[in-house]
């Protein structure tokens, strides 16, 4: 276009035309009418709430409204488990003073406090498991010392049938000689057989086929019989201590490992019971020596089966004296013994690892 191109007409603006005035429209969506008929949403227009709310200008789409409606309404605030045991005596006092009540929550029954019977029942019953010894090693120091003293009188018994204890008898002074003809030699190599019988593992032949000088049989079948019977006693006696002494072991290897002092402790109480077993028997035996010899026997042999004439071989060997003698050594080594143990497992402070000041207590 330039200066003398020709002026156009002056154009008129097309009129609107007064069948689409839309002036009265509402600024409803297009699709509005999409909407659920039942809807709770009022179909409110800009006109008519902002007329409703003070002048208020309301958001021209939906999104705006929502968007003021979330900001006119803020959400609503679930209070933490805290906050509610914090508010929790406030709502309480409340409640004191008529203004509300507040239901209290679960987990405040947490903090009830049990009766105090409870607490101290368990306390004791905490307290008593904790003090509780085992059990094991009160019945190992138990059996300590109860075999301690069998073991001892085993010992001492075995001590006795030795040649040894034999010699010493037939050779000491006071022993009083045999009236029918042995000699001190005689009776010692005859009594080594008799002592030996009792230990080793041979039948009655080992003393039925002794003969004399004269050429007689040394024993004669009661005699034979007889020892037989004693062999027997005296053979399960060692065999009973041996596994005594076993199952002593076993007990004070035990002791070492899982009781401090259970070993001095169970060795202390068996040397008290084996002087009360020999004060004992020494006191029966001093009151009344044949009454007690004769019960002995009674006890392990049958009646009659131990009595001789005194012209047999075993009282020629063994008079009455020999077993007073033999009697007194055996108590005098198990007291002997007794009294040792006793001293070295008396329990004195250093033993029991106890400070110079700290009081003693008694010993389970």
């Amino acid at each position: 276009m330039n200066d003398n191109s020709p002026t156009p007409a002056k154009r008129t603006e097309p009129q609107p035309d007064p069948d689409l005035d839309t002036s009265s429209d509402s600024e409803e969506p297009a699709f509005a009418w999409l909407k659920d008929s039942g809807s709770s949403t009022p179909d409110v227009s800009p006109s008519r709430s902002g007329a409703g709310q003070g002048g208020v200008t309301q958001p021209e789409s939906r999104a705006g409204r929502k968007a003021a409606e979330a900001a006119v309404e803020p959400p609503a605030v679930v209070p933490s488990v805290e906050e509610s045991l914090r508010k929790e005596p406030s709502a309480q006092g409340a409640t004191r003073n008529g203004a509300h009540f507040s239901e209290p929550l679960p987990t405040s029954a947490l903090q009830v406090r049990p009766p105090q019977e409870d607490v101290e029942r368990r306390n004791a019953e905490r307290e008593s498991a904790a003090n509780a010894k085992p059990v094991a090693p009160r019945i190992w120091q138990v059996l300590l010392a109860l075999f301690y003293p069998v073991i001892l009188l085993v010992l001492a018994v075995r001590a006795v049938t030795s040649p040894l204890f034999l010699w010493a008898e037939y050779n000491r002074p006071g022993f009083p000689g045999d009236g029918y003809g042995f000699s001190t030699d005689d009776r010692m190599t005859y009594g080594s057989y008799a002592v030996d019988y009792l230990s080793n593992w041979a039948g009655p032949r080992y003393l039925g086929d002794l003969v004399n000088r004269s050429g007689g049989d040394l024993f004669k079948d009661g005699e034979v019989s007889h020892m037989a019977d004693v062999k027997v006693v005296i053979l399960s006696a060692f065999g009973g201590g041996a596994l005594l002494i076993v199952l002593s072991l076993v007990a004070i290897a035990y002791l070492r490992r899982r009781s401090t002092g259970g070993v001095r402790r169970g060795l202390f109480a068996g040397s008290i019971v084996a002087l009360a077993i020999i004060l004992g028997l020494g006191a029966l035996a001093v009151l009344g020596w044949q009454q007690f010899f004769t019960e002995f026997h009674r006890i392990f042999f049958a009646s009659g089966s131990w009595t001789f004439a005194l012209e047999d071989t075993l009282i020629r060997l063994f008079p009455g004296q020999f077993w007073i003698d033999a009697v007194i050594v055996i108590a005098a080594l198990v007291l002997l013994a007794a009294l040792v143990t006793l001293i070295l497992t008396w329990p004195t402070r250093r033993r029991r690892g106890l400070a110079k000041d700290e009081p003693i207590a008694a010993e389970a």
